[in-house]
C-alpha cells in the first residue's frame, strides 16, 4: 500500500506527460498532497477549483436520479488534458486525485489505466 507522497510520486514518474497531480478533499476543497505545478499551474487552486467540478457533477447526477458511479472526469485544454479520479477504495470517500497532462506527451488512455491503479495501491 502507498501513501499519499508515493502515490503522487509515482503519478508524476511513471504517467508520461505528467505535469503535476494532487489528492484532494472535495467536502473541504483542500489539497491532503501536491507534486508538480509551478507558476502555470497552481495545484491548490486547481484542487479548489475542481472541487466544484466534482460537487457540480454529483449534484447533476442525483437530480436526474442516475445511480452510476463517477470513474473519472476529463478536462481537455488546448495544451493540456486535466483528469479527475474519484476515489473508490475504502476509507477514501470524498477524495479524488487530480492529475494535469501535457496534450502533446500523454497517452490518454494509458494515464487513465495508470491512475486507476495507482488508486488501487493507495491506502488514505
Amino acid at each position: 500500500m502507498a501513501n499519499t507522497e508515493t502515490a503522487l510520486k509515482e503519478a508524476t514518474t511513471v504517467i508520461d506527460g505528467a505535469l503535476g497531480a494532487a489528492l484532494v478533499d472535495y467536502s473541504s476543497g483542500m489539497a491532503l498532497g501536491t507534486i508538480g505545478g509551478g507558476k502555470d499551474l497552481d495545484l491548490t487552486v486547481a484542487a479548489a477549483g475542481n472541487t466544484d467540478v466534482v460537487r457540480a457533477k454529483v449534484r447533476t447526477m442525483e437530480m436526474l436520479g442516475l445511480k452510476e458511479e463517477i470513474e473519472d472526469i476529463l478536462i481537455t485544454l488546448g495544451t493540456q488534458y486535466h483528469l479527475i479520479r474519484l476515489l473508490k477504495s475504502r476509507g477514501s470517500n470524498g477524495l479524488f486525485l487530480y492529475l494535469a497532462l501535457d496534450k502533446q506527451r500523454a497517452n490518454l488512455a494509458m494515464a487513465r489505466h495508470q491512475l486507476r491503479k495507482i488508486e488501487a495501491e493507495l491506502d488514505v
